[in-house]
């Protein structure tokens, strides 16, 4: 017997949420494998959320906001829309299908299309079946979606594509992409470096296990060690050894 899927949706407290609560009242039928949480903005659920939620089990993540123009906030569902890209950057990387994240845009009066849209979301859940990403693969992507550099380029982006930056310069939609993926790649690479430094490991053990280069994998060590993430833990055969340095405080755990 096939395993049900679990799915777990952000509904925003305005529209999505309300649609929801009227297809309820209506009695229109959707497979009860949703488990609905209440935020007060689409905007509000960052990728770490989401990539964490992923971590912790959940085979699809479903986000519902406002209509582009009708948010509560103003430009809180412009900054999801952003958000949800980011996260399904991530997603790839960790070896997870993009399709099992899905942002739509219901209102209080929708009750009919909400029921439509997460009936059609679960059957696609359930034909993709369980994630086959490894717990370490999501839990790198995790860890990137919090650093500082991939949230500000997440709720800046749409900034950057039509005033540009603090110097003028506005980037085409093709320039933001090759940005968004190097920037991703790079922070996954990382973050996957430092789960891997939880033991005491060479640039060549470590390279070795994640099928990167050594001078890949020395010039993120050079990044880590820099920002005091990592030290050296030993000297093997004339060979720095390192670890994380979170390690001993408690921050990485196995």
């Amino acid at each position: 017997m096939m395993k049900e899927v679990n799915l777990i949706g952000f509904m925003c407290n305005w529209c999505c949420y309300a649609g929801a609560d009227l297809a309820g009242v209506s009695r229109f039928q959707y497979p009860p494998n949703i488990r609905i949480i209440r935020v007060m903005c689409s905007g509000r659920v960052d990728p770490e959320l989401i990539l964490d939620t992923f971590l912790y089990g959940a085979d699809g993540v479903f986000i519902g906001g406002c209509h582009l123009g009708d948010c509560h906030y103003l430009e809180g569902n412009f900054y999801a829309e952003k958000k949800i890209e980011m996260a399904k950057r991530l997603l790839k990387v960790a070896g997870v299908e993009p399709e099992r994240l899905r942002l739509e845009w219901i209102s209080a009066s929708e009750g009919e299309r909400f029921a439509a849209i997460i009936t059609a979301f679960t059957e696609e859940i359930k034909a993709l079946g369980p994630v086959k990403s490894e717990k370490e693969e999501l839990e790198a992507a995790c860890i990137a979606a919090a650093d500082y550099r991939l949230r500000i380029l997440a709720t800046k982006e749409r900034e950057l594509l039509g005033v540009g930056n603090k110097y003028g310069e506005v980037f085409t939609r093709h320039e933001m992409d090759r940005l968004l993926e190097d920037m991703v790649q790079e922070e996954y690479e990382a973050k996957r470096i430092l789960l891997k430094l939880k033991k005491p490991r060479s640039v060549k053990e470590i390279a070795s296990e994640l099928n990167l280069k050594p001078n890949v994998v020395f010039r993120h060590i050079l990044d880590l060690k820099r920002h005091e993430q990592i030290e050296v833990h030993e000297i093997r055969d004339n060979t720095p050894v390192y670890i994380a340095r979170e390690l001993s405080e408690g921050g990485l755990t196995e």
